[in-house]
């Protein structure tokens, strides 16, 4: 049981990591110290809000296995 729940942390872990660096949300280094268009307030549709759904889920399976596995020890 510790081990599938090891491994569950594992894939949660990847999986959330790889879906934050999928997300966009500026080019360049300009943008993370504000800078960059104006459209910083905007709407994500398609496949941007699946990511930003899947990245919910997946944050909270982490956060979940996390649990499990701090009660299982």
């Amino acid at each position: 049981m510790d081990v599938f729940l090891f491994i569950a942390l594992l894939v949660a872990a990847l999986g959330l990591i790889a879906a934050v660096l999928m997300q966009s949300r500026g080019s360049g280094l300009g943008a993370t110290f504000g800078g960059g268009d104006a459209s910083s307030f905007r709407t994500r549709r398609g496949v941007e809000q699946r990511l930003y759904q899947f990245t919910i889920v997946l944050a909270v399976i982490f956060v979940t296995v996390s649990m499990f596995i701090y009660i299982a020890e």
